[in-house]
């Protein structure tokens, strides 16, 4: 329903100008039409993309690299030609000759626009780099990992017992550490007897154990007594980001956390979308797997560096993902997840070796674990997050939202859960956000209106200082005011609804309704500008009408989705919210309220998990009964199909209001008066009521 929505704003966009191309950058998600001949770095600067020049466009710096993708992109409803740029040039084959370039990048001061194209701006290119807010939570974890270190003594060969090198470590395993059963792969066999020979029959050995049954495999082994410490990393594969944490096998400690935005974006924003991509386009599929597999090569290497560690030590990874991150991970074709019934390949966990994947960096030996899937559209992470928040053993009743592109829904407590995907779409993240833009330095990420003037202030990222504070514009200096995140635009019209600038139905005031210049007429609607820089050749930061409705539109499915699982459980009010994700970790629970992202409920009650599908790899990387646990408690859990449900259309459009049309949120009420303006009718008189206090901070 959300994608068709969107295609259909794409089809409306694409009627009002077809004389000029449509140039569509990832992961940004900004989009216009330009000239053809307009170079693409011209392109970029006009629509604020981050991209970076130093040279001044003149082809000698090399940081504007781009990578234009073609074929099919139904999610922006264009088709893109090899022809889309201009061709190969001079400037461009003399730097590949002396400093070489990435096969397919182009210069994006040398290409220019010849038709419809999608850009992808590779994070080198981004001079404000992406901020992966996928932090380890704190958490008390039992040790107990599937890969442990055992130092053995093994008898020599002798001439009397003719028995090989592996069965001799095989019986001392057994001998003198209880292990029955040891298996080893040939990389491990052809290294076995100058290792043996080299400790002087006294070897190391890292063990990886099944949880399904005794049999332990040899990933790694040290002549003597090592010192080196093993690690493992606990991966959240998201469909925006991709968050590591590196882990100490020993005792669970986190050395290192790290992230970069999914490579897939450049394919589609959104999960359909990339499906989509691997139906219309042959090879599409591997393509996506390929850059994900190349993505988690690059990050691996990069926290190994990071931690001061060799990435030979890492021997183990546990992954989290949704169904479709889950399918291009492994190599699967992803297309039966686009259509009913969303049959899975597997739904069962997965274990392999790190070399099945392609994961390089890491010890060709480590072994990947996967935790299971819950259903078509509920995945590994909602299992990681059911192992992490454990609703299954609630004496309450929990809903827990773990918000995303794709978000995933449960509901439960001691006896029963029921779980649910609903498809919000990026706007949450900034996409399809007029201003919008991923989480980096320079992006507003908090902000507040006066009720009274209906003036705003605002903090970005990067700075601790509010705008209309002193030292704010020094502060700022070096990384500017770039847009708004994910974070920033829940906020802005949760406080324009709060500031009677929005009414309930999502319709701006125009000046003289609200009261004030910053309401700005755009065609047959109105904008609420918020940062204007335009003068001195920055950003004019507005929210549009357009914006409005695609929070409506992600927020009218989040809290769809959560309705139709309280149907199914037959009860009108939960007790607690825990948001999950690092998208929940950082947005206010009372701007969620206010928005009717969430069913109403106490604000003390609405709680941040932090990354708790991260939490959930980490518990299954660190104790291996864990695993059996979850794969236990999937099985329990009763997944609620949306696509397929009347009821979710029907909460979809009592959700559109702000916060809803029918119910009256009456904790919300108890600390929030919202004014009662209607400017549909050509009203605008102030709030009905008292006025809500205001807290500064």
């Amino acid at each position: 329903m959300f994608v068709a929505r969107a295609n259909e704003q794409d089809r409306d966009m694409t009627a009002e100008n077809t004389q000029d191309p449509l140039v569509i950058f990832t992961p940004s998600g900004k989009r216009g039409r330009f000239p053809k001949g307009t170079p693409i770095l011209t392109a970029a600067r006009q629509l604020g993309v981050d991209l970076d020049s130093v040279c001044g466009g003149r082809g000698i710096c090399s940081k504007c690299q781009v990578q234009p993708q073609f074929g099919e992109f139904p999610k922006h409803g264009v088709t893109v030609t090899p022809d889309a740029l201009s061709e190969w040039n001079k400037v461009e084959q003399r730097y590949k000759d002396k400093r070489g370039m990435k096969e397919g990048r182009r210069l994006g001061c040398q290409a220019t626009v010849q038709g419809d194209v999608v850009i992808d701006v590779p994070p080198e290119s981004q001079v404000h780099r992406q901020v992966v807010r996928k932090e380890a939570t704190a958490r008390a974890i039992t040790m107990d990992p599937a890969t442990h270190l055992y130092f053995v003594e093994v008898a020599e060969p002798d001439m009397h017992e003719p028995t090989g090198d592996l069965e001799r470590l095989a019986v001392a395993l057994r001998d003198q550490w209880g292990i029955e059963k040891v298996t080893a792969n040939l990389s491990i066999l052809s290294r076995l007897q100058p290792v043996l020979r080299k400790g002087k029959w006294q070897v190391t050995v890292a063990l990886n154990k099944d949880h399904r049954d005794d049999a332990a495999r040899i990933v790694e082994i040290w002549p003597g007594l090592t010192e080196d410490r093993i690690y493992g990393l606990a991966i959240d594969l998201g469909s925006t980001t991709i968050a590591a944490h590196l882990t100490d096998l020993r005792n669970g400690e986190v050395k290192v956390s790290s992230g970069v935005m999914n490579p897939q974006i450049r394919f589609g924003e959104d999960l359909m979308s990339r499906v989509s991509y691997a139906m219309m386009n042959p090879g599409g599929a591997a393509e996506m797997t390929n850059a994900v597999r190349n993505a988690i090569n690059g990050l691996t290497e990069a926290i190994a560096t990071e931690a001061g560690i060799r990435p030979f030590q890492i021997l183990e990874a546990v992954f989290v993902c949704n169904p479709v991150m889950h399918h291009l991970l492994l190599g699967l074709d992803p297309v039966e997840l686009g259509q009913a019934p969303f049959a899975l390949a597997t739904s069962e966990s997965v274990t392999l070796d790190a070399r099945d994947l392609d994961l390089t960096v890491m010890n060709e030996n480590a072994r990947v674990y996967v935790l299971p899937c819950i259903a078509g559209h509920v995945g590994a992470d909602a299992a990681a997050v059911a192992l992490a928040e454990e609703p299954n053993k609630s004496d309450d009743l929990v809903l827990i939202v773990d918000v995303g592109t794709n978000a995933e829904i449960q509901l439960g407590r001691k006896g029963r859960v029921l779980a649910c995907s609903s498809p919000t779409g990026p706007a949450f993240e900034g996409a399809q956000i007029s201003s919008g833009q991923r989480a980096a330095p320079g992006a507003i990420e908090r902000i507040e209106i006066d009720p009274v003037t209906k003036e705003p202030r605002f903090r970005v990222i990067g700075c601790d200082l509010w705008s209309d504070e002193e030292g704010f514009a020094q502060a700022v200096a070096a990384t500017g005011i770039t847009g708004i995140c994910g974070s920033g635009i829940i906020e802005a019209v949760a406080e324009m609804r709060m500031a009677g600038i929005l009414d309930e139905s999502g319709l701006i005031g125009s000046a003289e309704q609200v009261g004030t210049p910053r309401c700005i007429p755009e065609g047959r609607t109105h904008s609420y500008l918020i940062h204007d820089a335009s003068a001195t050749g920055g950003p004019r930061i507005a929210v549009t009408q357009g914006d409005i409705r695609a929070i409506q539109l992600a927020k009218s499915a989040l809290y769809a989705g959560a309705r139709l699982l309280m149907d199914e459980m037959g009860v009108d009010r939960v007790d607690r919210v825990v948001l999950a994700g690092a998208f929940g970790a950082h947005i206010s629970t009372r701007h969620a309220m206010v928005l009717g992202m969430i069913p109403d409920c106490p604000l003390d009650k609405v709680t941040s998990a932090g990354n708790a599908a991260g939490t959930g790899a980490r518990i299954a990387l660190c104790n291996i009964g864990a695993r059996a646990e979850i794969e236990r408690v999937v099985r329990e859990i009763t997944k609620v199909e949306t696509a397929i449900e009347p009821r979710f259309q029907e909460h979809f459009v009592a959700a559109n209001a702000i916060p809803h049309k029918t119910d009256p949120f009456p904790e919300l009420a108890k600390v929030v008066t919202l004014p009662n303006v209607s400017f549909n009718t050509g009203g605008g008189e102030g709030a009905t009521g008292g006025r809500r206090r205001r807290r500064r901070g």
